[in-house]
């Protein structure tokens, strides 16, 4: 057993609680409520980040892709990622992968949500990639539901690629979920991709309030990549009103494109959209669990005990009036004294 001391932000509203998160067998037990002046108020403890969409594969392309639009550098099958990780060796590619998950893991990552290419064969290499490390990959693979034997679900790249609807239906037969690209370079796939009933949509830039009452209608979660959508200029997610129809979650989609760092994208997400600090926490966190089933993103008993711990006197975090405004708008990997996953 073990007491993390700290300010807990604790529960689905991140409410500070001066005390411990006390750990057994790698599971919450308890949150023990203290005075501030016995806790360690020099530490904020908070849910481990769930990363709610990536594309891991494009690794050995980290900028590749400078000054191209959404076609040119990430469209299948020609764009220049597809060509770069087509032309790397399996041990090349498995290796990039490998220390992107481990940058993740280090950067206060327990979990992620990946689109993963080339079939069986990319879902295997990323399995094999997180080997050894303290990081949940959620594999979303593609190609043919023969995948699923690997991965944990189907991620089709958009509605307007392909006819996915058999590779829809054969992976609900597998009790596995569907994700999909929707609404990135325009709206024209939005309805065709709510045809297919996904369990989690990505993107959604373009969503207007027709698709959306479908959206709500279906209950279907939105993963959303504001700097992916900001560097590929296709536009900017409405996310304050997404979320009013909707769960959201925060990704950081292609490596290639951003930096897969949490930190980065909820203090860019904070400054560019008119939202409050605890709810871009509880997209960085607790959204992208839900969205997928996953037994993390909150504190409190009975949870995977996946945890970040700061230094909230570090010279960055020192001062800061509330500690929750510090993680979302401040915060950064050097502020960082401990990941427990």
């Amino acid at each position: 057993m073990e007491a993390i001391e700290g300010t807990v932000l604790a529960g689905r509203s991140f409410e500070p609680v001066h005390g411990s998160v006390v750990v057994e067998d790698g599971y919450i037990t308890a949150i023990e409520e203290t005075s501030e002046r016995e806790s360690d108020h020099d530490r904020i403890v908070l849910p481990a980040f769930v990363n709610a969409h990536t594309h891991v594969g494009d690794s050995v392309a980290k900028e590749a892709a400078v000054g191209l639009g959404l076609e040119e550098a990430v469209v299948p099958p020609d764009s220049l990622k597809h060509q770069q990780i087509a032309a790397a060796d399996d041990e090349t590619l498995i290796a990039a992968m490998h220390r992107t998950l481990r940058f993740m893991q280090r950067t206060g990552t327990a979990a992620f949500l990946d689109f993963r290419e080339f079939g069986v064969d990319g879902a295997r290499a990323l399995r094999e990639a997180a080997e050894g490390l303290d990081i949940e990959a959620f594999i979303f693979g593609s190609d043919d539901t023969a995948v699923l034997d690997v991965a944990d679900g189907f991620g089709a790249s958009g509605a307007n690629d392909d006819d996915f609807t058999a590779r829809r239906t054969a992976t609900e037969e597998r009790g596995a979920p569907f994700a999909i690209h929707a609404g990135e370079p325009d709206a024209t796939d939005i309805h065709p991709a709510l045809d297919l009933e996904p369990e989690l949509l990505v993107h959604m830039v373009h969503a207007e309030a027709e698709h959306l009452e479908r959206v709500a209608d279906q209950d279907v979660p939105i993963a959303v990549c504001p700097r992916a959508n900001r560097v590929l200029e296709v536009g900017r997610p409405p996310i304050e009103t997404l979320l009013e129809y909707t769960d959201v979650a925060l990704g950081t989609d292609n490596v290639m494109l951003n930096a897969p760092s949490m930190f980065r994208e909820m203090e860019y997400t904070a400054k560019t959209f008119d939202l409050p600090s605890r709810t871009v926490l509880r997209m960085a966190t607790t959204a992208g669990a839900e969205a997928v089933g996953l037994d993390c993103g909150v504190i409190e008993p009975g949870r995977r005990a996946a945890l970040l711990v700061l230094d909230g006197d570090s010279d960055n975090l020192s001062a800061v009036a509330d500690p929750v405004d510090a993680v979302v708008r401040r915060a950064s990997p050097m502020d960082i004294h401990r990941v427990v996953c």
